[in-house]
């Protein structure tokens, strides 16, 4: 009788921690709450940024990547992001995708610039700069290709 109950106790223990397993994993997925205003921006490459990456302005961050979608017209990522309430953006900010390490893993910058009127939910950054191609860049560099044409 005692086997039983410490069998049944043990077999309780199990699934408490697979329920808070499961809770834990639930909330770390790609369900990512909007909290302020939501932006966009276009981006030729948007290599390593993901859903749930960190949005930084001055290395702070500000936001995270909320959704990202291919425009089939253009061919371009269409990234949309949130930004906190209390972050103004000017108007003419610029957003660039960084690297967090040669190792990978990525974040999304941006460079807030001098205008008056600030962006507001819904609002599209223009001026971009997407994610740089590393191991391209390494791989030119070690066969030394090079685009100039003077040779």
């Amino acid at each position: 009788m005692s086997s039983n109950l410490v069998e049944s106790i043990i077999g309780a223990v199990v699934l408490l921690v697979a329920g808070w397993f499961l809770i834990f994993a639930y909330e770390r997925t790609d369900t990512v709450t909007s909290e302020g205003y939501v932006l966009s921006a276009r981006f030729e490459r948007i290599d390593g940024l993901n859903i749930g990456s960190d949005v930084r302005v001055a290395g702070i961050k500000v936001g995270s990547i909320v959704d990202s979608t291919l425009d089939t017209k253009t061919y371009q990522a269409v990234v949309r992001f949130s930004v906190a309430n209390n972050v103004e953006l000017p108007l003419d900010t610029a957003a660039a995708i960084s690297s967090e390490s040669l190792l990978g893993g990525a974040y999304l910058s941006l460079l807030p610039g001098g205008e008056e009127e600030m962006l507001q939910n819904g609002d599209e950054i223009e001026e971009t700069q997407g994610a740089v191609d590393l191991v391209g860049l390494i791989g030119k560099f070690t066969s030394g290709d090079s685009d100039d044409d003077s040779r």
